[in-house]
């Protein structure tokens, strides 16, 4: 296995957008009954290859949004695009869940699931296949896809990390 070097980025200098993958509402039993909370996970990205994700709790809706956007602030990642797609398969993997990212010609879309949607459009991808197997949990799936796209490389990285030059990646 090769050392993977995850990106991380400052969020102070772009303009980032949310989405809400999923919010739970969980229960806390005590002596006195049941206490409902709120979990949220959100995934915020600025299309242009950033995206990160986050966990939030509160005992409102709300409240749990804005620490899941705050927390998603905080865990950035630069992913590499080639003109709207991935640039090469991968697999990601986070517990359970497992996903597949494929590279798409121009004009497919994004053919993903739920939570694998939200990630890959905050991330600026406009075509690629992707299949989700294993745990259909929101947490694993959204996790899994960001480990997907953290082990993406693009070809001047690979080509840096082999010592050879751009055109000797491509022609092997």
């Amino acid at each position: 296995m090769s050392e993977v070097s995850v990106k991380k980025v400052k969020s102070s200098e772009i303009e980032l957008k949310d989405r809400l993958v999923s919010v739970q509402r969980v229960a806390k039993v005590t002596k006195g009954g049941r206490t409902f909370s709120f979990s949220a996970i959100v995934v915020v990205g600025d299309e242009k290859g950033v995206v990160g994700y986050g966990l939030g709790k509160a005992l409102e809706v709300t409240d749990a949004v804005a620490k899941g956007i705050d927390d998603a602030k905080k865990n950035l990642v630069k992913v590499p695009l080639n003109k709207g797609t991935v640039p090469h398969e991968q697999y990601g993997k986070y517990s359970g869940g497992f996903v597949f990212l494929k590279p798409a010609a121009s004009g497919t879309g994004v053919i993903a699931g739920g939570a694998m949607r939200a990630v890959l459009e905050s991330a600026g991808v406009t075509d690629v296949l992707a299949k989700s197997k294993g745990s259909s949990n929101p947490h694993n799936v959204v996790k899994a896809t960001i480990d997907a796209l953290s082990k993406m490389r693009d070809p001047l990285t690979v080509a840096q990390h082999r010592g050879v030059s751009l055109k000797k990646v491509f022609n092997g």
